[in-house]
């Protein structure tokens, strides 16, 4: 599993010209799933990205979690985090989980975090979306299991 966290003044998805999901400060996450990626990993990855300290506090440190901020999620479904680049100039994707297993894992992932006490968007799983955002600091995580 990978996840690219993004700490966002505001992002957005929209499908065909269809805002699907959007949010003010929060963390716009780009997901990817393996398909030997288990129920532990993702509950993994939920747990530490509902507790990420990445939200500056009244001294200016990143001290604060999401819910402290009364944050909210963008969860993108982005299976091309598994690119393979090392042979050739076309992107390899057999990293990648099959369709149906990552589908069901991404909305598990999503529910997680929901238990949380989340807000979160989401865009459609599989589709050709487009996402904009603020991106905020910057501050941008990689988080892979």
């Amino acid at each position: 599993m990978k996840v690219v966290i993004q700490r966002v003044s505001q992002a957005k998805v929209t499908v065909d010209d269809k805002i699907l999901g959007q949010i003010d400060q929060g963390f716009c996450l780009l997901v990817a799933f393996a398909d030997v990626d288990t129920d532990e990993i993702i509950e993994y990855m939920a747990h530490k990205i509902a507790n990420m300290r990445v939200f500056s506090d009244a001294d200016d440190k990143m001290n604060l979690a999401i819910n402290d901020v009364n944050g909210e999620i963008l969860s993108i479904s982005q299976f091309t985090l598994y690119a393979d680049t090392k042979h050739g100039n076309r992107p390899s994707f057999i990293g990648a989980g099959n369709f149906a297993d990552s589908s069901k894992k991404y909305d598990q992932f999503n529910d997680l975090l929901r238990g949380y006490g989340l807000t979160v968007e989401t865009g459609e799983f599989g589709a050709d979306m487009q996402v904009s955002l603020t991106n905020d600091g910057p501050v941008t995580i990689l988080m892979e299991r």
